[in-house]
C-alpha cells in the first residue's frame, strides 16, 4: 500500500473507526452468508448512522497464513496425523474443519481412501538398496537411491517426479489435488513432496501461492479484495438486520461483498447488474441506429442524415439516391414534390397514416435513447467527480495540509474538518452515482414516486455541489495566502463544517428513502388526503353552523 493509503488508514484510526477482528468458530468455511447493516457515511457521530456496526475484518497475508497454519495444526493434533496429511485432507474438504472432523471420526478408513491419504505417513522415504529399479515414467533402470517411493509403493525417479509436479504447477491451481502418477493410484501428493522433489524455487513459490489462495477462495465468509494489485482479503460476518454488503479494504477500495462490484448501497445488486449490462450491451447500439438512421430502400444498409438536404445518396457500391422523408427514388422528386427541403408526397402519405407505425417506432427508440443518455451521463459524471475528489484528498493529505498548517499557524490536527469534507464528498458522489441507475429503472408509471425521488435526489445533489465547490475553491485561497487570517479562516471552518453536516443529512434522507423503496411518498400522500378530508369536513361543519 502506498503512502497516500497509509495516510487514509491513519486518519481512520484517529477518527475512532475500528474493525471487529474477532473470528468465528473453526468451521467458518462451511457457513453461509446472511445480510448485514449498511455501513456507509463518514460520520462525526457514529451513533447517528450504521457505521458503528462494522461486520467485516480486513486480513493481510500474514493473518491468512497464521489462520491457515492454525487450522492445519489443529487437525493434525486432533486426528493424530502429520501436517502434510492434514493439509491434503483440508484441501479436499475445502478447509471445513468441522466437516472433516465429523466424517473422520464417523469412518476414518473411508476418508483415507477417498482423499488418498494412506496409513504410513505422507513423507518422502528414499530407500538405500543399491540395486537398480525401473522408473514407472521414463522406464529407465536407475539405482534405487535415485528412486523416490511413496506410501502406495509406486516408484519413480526424482527427475520424472520433478517434471510431473512442475508441469502440474504451471498448469494452475489443480496441482493442489494432484495424485500419484500411476493412473490406477489415488494417493495424494502432499506439500512435503513438493518441497523436497521440485527443483525450481519459482515453481515452489507458485505452489505456495496456490495453497494460500485456496484458503480464501474455498471459504464462504472470505474473499480477496478485487482491487488490482491488492493482496488483502475480507472476512465478512453476517450479523445484524440490514441489507448492505458494502465493505472497505485497507487499500481504500470499497466494493460490494455480494456481487464484487464497486460499493453501491443503497441500490440493490440486481439493479447494478442490469445497469452494467445495459452500459455494455449491443442493444444500445441498435437503439441508436433505429433512432438516428434509416435503411437504404435498395440495399437496406442504415444511413445517418448529416446534412439539411433531403436528397440522400447511399455509399458505394449501392449509390442509390432517395428522399430522406418518404424513402422514394429521388428521380421521382421535382418541383411538385417540394424540392430538396420538403416532400409534399411524404406529408400527404403521413396524413393518410402510411408512416404512423414506422414513425412511432422511431420516436419511441429516440425517446428511450434520450432517457438512457440522461441517466448515464450523470452516472458517469459523478463517478469522474468522485475519482477527482479522491485524488484531491490524497494531494491534500500528502502535501497541502502541511503547507496550510504552516501558513495559518494551526496544527494539522485542527484541519481535519477539511479531510472530513473530502471524505463526505467521496462517499456522497458514490451514492449519488448509483441513484441515477436506480432512477432509470424506476417505473415511469409511478409518477408520485418519481417526483418524490427527484425531489430528495435534487436536494442532496444541491447540497453536495455547494460543499464540493466550497472545499475545492475556497480552501485554495487560504493555501495560497501570504499571511494568516484567523477571522476569515474561522469563518471558512464554520461554513465548511456546516455544509458537511447539511450534505450528510440530505444524503441520509436520500438513502433512507431508497432503502424503504420510496414508501414515504405513499404515507405522505395518505397524510395529505387525510388532511384534505379533515379540512373538507371542517368546512362543512362551518357551513352548517352558519345555516343554523
Amino acid at each position: 500500500m502506498d503512502s497516500d493509503d497509509d495516510m487514509l488508514e491513519a486518519y481512520d484510526v484517529e477518527s475512532g473507526e475500528e474493525y471487529d477482528t474477532s473470528s468465528d468458530s473453526d468451521d467458518e468455511h462451511g457457513q453461509s452468508e446472511n445480510e448485514s447493516d449498511y455501513d456507509g457515511y463518514v460520520a462525526e457521530d457514529d451513533s447517528s448512522t450504521h457505521r458503528s456496526q462494522v461486520n467485516y475484518v480486513v486480513l493481510k497475508e500474514e493473518d491468512i497464513r497464521k489462520r491457515q497454519e492454525d487450522d492445519i495444526k489443529q487437525v493434525s493434533t486432533v486426528l493424530s496425523i502429520t501436517n502434510a496429511e492434514a493439509s491434503v485432507l483440508l484441501l479436499h474438504y475445502r478447509w471445513n474443519v468441522s466437516k472433516l472432523n465429523d466424517e473422520w471420526f464417523a469412518d476414518e478408513d473411508k476418508v483415507r481412501r477417498t482423499v488418498g491419504v494412506l496409513e504410513g505417513g505422507g513423507s518422502v522415504v528414499v530407500a538405500k538398496n543399491p540395486r537398480k529399479v525401473k522408473c514407472g515414467i521414463c522406464f529407465d533402470k536407475i539405482r534405487r537411491v535415485k528412486i523416490v517411493p511413496v506410501v502406495c509403493g509406486h516408484t519413480f525417479c526424482s527427475t520424472c517426479w520433478n517434471g510431473y509436479i512442475s508441469t502440474a504447477i504451471n498448469d494452475g491451481s489443480g496441482c493442489l489435488m494432484r495424485k500419484c502418477p500411476e493412473p490406477s493410484c489415488h494417493v495424494a501428493i502432499g506439500r512435503d513432496m513438493v518441497e523436497k522433489l521440485v527443483v525450481s524455487e519459482e515453481d515452489k513459490e507458485k505452489y505456495d501461492r496456490y495453497f494460500l489462495r485456496s484458503y480464501i477462495e474455498e471459504s464462504r465468509k472470505m474473499k480477496w479484495c478485487p482491487a488490482p494489485g491488492c493482496e488483502h482479503a475480507i472476512e465478512f460476518s453476517a450479523t445484524g438486520t440490514g441489507i448492505s454488503y458494502d465493505v472497505s479494504c485497507s487499500c481504500s477500495h470499497r466494493f460490494c461483498w455480494n456481487c464484487n462490484e464497486d460499493a453501491h448501497s443503497p441500490v440493490g445488486c440486481d439493479t447494478v447488474s442490469q445497469w452494467i449490462l445495459k452500459n455494455s450491451a449491443e442493444a444500445e447500439n441498435t437503439t441508436w441506429i433505429l433512432a438516428n438512421s434509416k435503411a437504404c430502400p435498395k440495399c437496406k444498409r442504415p444511413i445517418e442524415k448529416n446534412h439539411g438536404c433531403m436528397h440522400m445518396t447511399c455509399g458505394p457500391p449501392c449509390r442509390h439516391e432517395f428522399c430522406w422523408l418518404c424513402l422514394g427514388s429521388w428521380k421521382e422528386h421535382n418541383e411538385r414534390t417540394g424540392g430538396h427541403y420538403s416532400c409534399n408526397k411524404y406529408e400527404k402519405d403521413k396524413i393518410e397514416g402510411l408512416y404512423d407505425e414506422a414513425e412511432k417506432k422511431r420516436q419511441m427508440a429516440k425517446s428511450s435513447l434520450e432517457r438512457y443518455t440522461h441517466y448515464y451521463e450523470r452516472w458517469a459524471s459523478n463517478e469522474k467527480s468522485r475519482q477527482k475528489a479522491f485524488g484531491d484528498l490524497q494531494m491534500f493529505l500528502s502535501e497541502k495540509i502541511t503547507k496550510l498548517s504552516v501558513i495559518q499557524c494551526i496544527p494539522e490536527t485542527q484541519l481535519t474538518f477539511i479531510t472530513d469534507a473530502w471524505l463526505q464528498i467521496i462517499e456522497c458522489r458514490r451514492v449519488l452515482k448509483w441513484t441515477y441507475a436506480y432512477g432509470y429503472y424506476l417505473p415511469e408509471s409511478e409518477h408520485e414516486k418519481q417526483c418524490f425521488f427527484e425531489y430528495v435526489q435534487g436536494e442532496a445533489e444541491s447540497g453536495l455541489e455547494r460543499l464540493h465547490k466550497c472545499v475545492e475553491t475556497e480552501s485554495e485561497v487560504f493555501q495560497n495566502a501570504e499571511e494568516p487570517s484567523e477571522q476569515h479562516f474561522n469563518a471558512f471552518r464554520e461554513k465548511l463544517t456546516t455544509l458537511t453536516s447539511v450534505t450528510k443529512t440530505h444524503f441520509e434522507t436520500l438513502v433512507k428513502a431508497l432503502e424503504n423503496g420510496l414508501s414515504d411518498v405513499e404515507s405522505q400522500a395518505a397524510c395529505s388526503k387525510e388532511t384534505v378530508s379533515k379540512k373538507r369536513r371542517w368546512s362543512k361543519v362551518k357551513e352548517l353552523t352558519l345555516l343554523f
